[in-house]
């Protein structure tokens, strides 16, 4: 008869004895279950010792994690996490630099362990270990042990972040201010500096008098993928708990170092492949750089405003080569005639007053910051596609003013603006990494596109969200090809026509009723209890023994 479910063999190890073969009993408290162990092996005092995993996480046996052991686990019996933490706690304090080296090299693979790390903490080890940090006794190896224990120990959350005082946040900053540092050193120093900043509002501000972007940036231009990522991470985190009204003005610095052309250069493009850390926290930083945009996307124009009205004068001025008339020139009727003919054919929804135009968030003003910018950079491209539609009589006219803010909310939207990174997303877009205007870069593309589709659509202005939704399809779709720059981006739009968009949605739409037609429907209700009764039958014959 197979064993109940709550009995579990198992084979439990003790250094010098051959292994002992064991069913453990789940519904034993496990202190009896260590006792009988012990008294196998003649050892007394039980409660000094305790059952650890024997693979390479030796982690401990607990009362909370014992249903995780499965028929045939390797146990070993060991010391308790209580009597390991005060010995590590003794022996990281030796005068023998080799002893003291060992001792820490054990205690950052120990501290990995939630239930060895609590006994450790309770001792006050944290505040060993950052006096021992402070002190500034301890270099290379040494060093690196002491932070990588001091890192997972924390990782278990068990203590603040609060705690620690200004000295110690100076010391692992030098770490990372130095010009030649330890690997290892650098690598743990940067780590805890990210969680300082993620977990502390108030060590954020210590943290941020400490280290400048101009002394994380040379980092990055080194080979190790491994410090690059953890580099990155600290700016992320600085960029994330700053301020808002600081958040502008360290984007403007970052600039400033060319940041986003050293990743480019560095990572991007480097000979490395970039690892999943890496491509989180690289999407990490698109998020929160585009995230810049939201005040823009959620700020109404004021129709009072007259610097914002002149923004829209511009528009006009560039499309239709036309100067601001003084007040003296024709009539007021005539003059505001002029201009709501003029607004028509840049395809405002209100003609008489387009600022109206801009007072739905979002997109709010960051829909006409894209379009001067498209006026400005890409004039030729603009004054086409105005007067193109505006020379229209056919109805089929594709209205720029609409077309832009409904473009603008839409982009935001794709690239969720406004919104937090994800922990577990690593969807970066190499493109948005080969420009400073990258967004607006972005929307000049696609409100090209946008007109273009709209012309192969041979659309109106009641067909106006249907041709939103393919434009919508065609970005994204191009978006899924990860390309590596605007210019690639822009090509394989070329490849996503109205006509070829509609043979994928055909050919996707055949394939999903392929499987749902009614003959494949018929055989698989025919063939289904043959099939149930096959893998009844192989499951009984792996049971039976041979």
């Amino acid at each position: 008869m197979p064993p109940p479910a709550d009995i579990v063999k198992v084979a439990i190890e003790w250094p010098g004895a051959f292994p002992k073969l064991m069913e453990i009993d789940q519904k034993k408290p496990l202190s009896a279950i260590i006792k009988e162990v012990c008294e196998g092996w003649s050892l007394g005092n039980h409660e000094n010792f305790a059952l650890q995993i024997a693979d390479a996480t030796n982690f401990y046996i607990t009362e909370k994690n014992r249903n995780d052991i499965k028929n045939g686990s390797i146990l070993r019996l060991t010391t308790s996490p209580y009597q390991t933490a005060v010995q590590l706690h003794e022996r990281i304090q030796s005068s023998s630099m080799d002893a003291k080296l060992e001792a820490l090299k054990d205690l950052a693979n120990a501290s990995r362990d939630i239930t060895f790390a609590q006994e450790f903490i309770n001792l006050d080890g944290i505040s060993l270990l950052t006096q021992m940090v402070e002190s500034g006794t301890d270099f290379g190896d040494l060093l690196s042990f002491t932070l990588t224990a001091f890192v997972e120990l924390m990782d278990h959350g068990i203590i603040s972040w609060d705690t620690f005082s200004v000295a110690f946040i100076k010391k692992i900053a030098s770490f990372v201010n130095k010009s030649a540092m330890d690997t290892a050193v650098l690598q743990r120093s940067l780590a805890i500096l990210e969680s300082m900043v993620l977990n502390s509002q108030d060590l954020y501000h210590k943290v941020a008098q400490e280290i400048t972007i101009g002394q994380l940036i040379p980092h990055l231009q080194g080979t190790d993928q491994d410090i690059q990522t953890y580099t990155i991470a600290v700016i992320n985190a600085l960029f994330l708990k700053a301020p808002e009204e600081k958040r502008q003005e360290m984007a403007h610095i970052l600039a400033q170092k060319q940041l986003r052309s050293i990743i480019l250069t560095n990572v991007i493009r480097s000979n490395t492949p970039i690892n999943d850390e890496m491509a989180h926290q690289l999407y990490v930083l698109q998020v929160l750089t585009f995230n810049l945009l939201e005040d823009r996307m959620m700020t109404k124009m004021d129709p009072q405003d007259q610097a914002q009205r002149d923004i829209i004068f511009e528009l006009r001025r560039i499309a239709f080569d036309v100067e601001c008339e003084p007040n003296n020139s024709g009539s007021i009727e005539k003059r505001k005639s002029m201009y709501t003919r003029d607004y028509k054919k840049l395809g405002f929804i209100n003609h008489v007053n387009p600022a109206v135009d801009f007072t739905q968030i979002p997109p709010g003003m960051l829909a006409l910051d894209n379009m001067l910018y498209f006026a400005r950079h890409h004039q030729d491209a603009y004054i086409r596609i105005v007067l193109e539609n505006s020379s229209r009589e056919d109805k089929h006219e594709c209205p720029f003013g609409r077309s832009s803010i409904e473009l603008t909310k839409m982009l935001c939207e794709i690239l969720k603006v406004g919104e937090l990174p994800s922990e577990n997303c690593h969807d970066f877009h190499p493109m948005f990494f080969t420009h400073d205007r990258s967004f607006k870069e972005f929307f000049c593309i696609c409100i090209q596109l946008l007109n273009k589709t709209w012309k192969e659509m041979r659309a109106t202005s009641e067909d106006f969200n249907k041709v939103m939704q393919v434009v919508r399809e065609q970005i994204m779709r191009a978006l899924t090809l990860k390309p590596n720059s605007l210019d690639q981006f822009k090509s394989r739009l070329q490849n996503l026509s109205y006509t070829e968009i509609l043979k994928i949605r055909q050919s996707e739409r055949m394939n999903q009723e392929d499987f749902q037609s009614r003959p494949i429907l018929e055989l698989r209700e025919k063939i289904q209890p043959e099939i149930m009764e096959l893998i009844k039958q192989q499951r009984l014959n792996r049971l039976t023994p041979v």
